[in-house]
């Protein structure tokens, strides 16, 4: 999950209720549920855990099937699902198109895309940028969440290490039922992660952007310090722009989960355009085949 791109510089709570939150509907065993869904996952012999990344930070006009609306999210998610992905990740937008963090906004993304696709597992970003940076501002939209319905909150959250506030923020989405998934873009990420001894979901290895070539060596340089560190949790594995193909491969290769869609790469590994993101993850189950 990575902030907004200027264009012109660059390119699980209802699978069932007892699954999402464990028969007493504690969070911990919401966690433990999301956690062990993906960690069966990706598993050399085992069809590698995709998750479909719908949107991200792209802005309206990026791409001509980008989904904003809950329907439109609701949409691309069906096909996504039916194109072979395991879950989805989105980032819910209000009125005007913009990235949103409020309860409003994101309850009604997460019930359409519920609605369409029972079962399938819906995470979102809690990207610092999507408040301005402030701090603050996000923690207070994250704790608005506890109004919304249970079929209305996500099953997971992803929150960056690289970004302020991230423990507090971490202990709410908690305190909610919501898995957090650790957004770990180096190796120091890795070592702030370490550091908590806080537990997740997944742990997200995001390469974002730089040189194709170097993408594998600057992802096993974070995974291997996961490792040493003993950081608990399965990993998923996953680039934006050119590393995007390169990393899905290194992913399926190693038995990790990884991603695709709109938010990460616009074109097909042959640099072809795509139609959306139900084509991405129809070439990248073929690649993991």
């Amino acid at each position: 999950m990575s902030p907004p791109v200027d264009p012109a510089t660059g390119p699980e709570r209802d699978r069932a209720a007892e699954a999402a939150t464990g028969a007493e509907g504690d969070p911990a065993a919401a966690d433990e549920g999301t956690r062990t869904r993906g960690a069966t996952a990706g598993r050399r012999g085992e069809a590698t855990w995709l998750k479909a990344c719908l949107n991200g930070a792209r802005r309206p006009g990026d791409h001509p099937a980008l989904p904003l609306t809950p329907l439109e999210l609701a949409e691309a998610a069906r096909e996504a699902c039916g194109a072979g992905a395991d879950a989805v990740h989105l980032h819910p937008r209000d009125e005007a198109g913009s990235e949103s963090l409020s309860a409003a906004h994101i309850g009604a993304a997460v019930r359409a895309v519920r609605e369409a696709c029972p079962g399938l597992p819906v995470g979102v970003s809690t990207g610092l940028w999507i408040t301005g940076g402030d701090v603050d501002t996000r923690r207070d939209a994250v704790r608005g969440w506890a109004a919304l319905a249970p079929g209305e909150l996500p099953d997971f959250a992803s929150v960056n290490l690289s970004e302020p506030g991230f423990e507090g923020l971490w202990h709410d989405l908690r305190r909610l039922g919501v898995g957090v998934e650790a957004g770990v873009w180096s190796v120091e990420d890795a070592d702030a992660l370490a550091a908590t001894g806080l537990e997740c979901a997944r742990v997200l290895v995001e390469i974002l952007g730089g040189p194709a070539e170097t993408a594998v060596s600057r992802a096993r340089a974070v995974l291997d310090r996961l490792a040493e560190l003993g950081v608990p949790g399965p990993r998923l594995l996953h680039g934006e722009g050119d590393p995007a193909w390169i990393l899905l491969d290194e992913a399926g290769q190693s038995g990790l989960a990884t991603r695709i869609g709109l938010e990460d790469v616009l074109h097909s590994p042959v640099g072809d355009p795509v139609g959306g993101n139900a084509e991405l993850v129809r070439l990248a189950r073929a690649r993991l085949a």
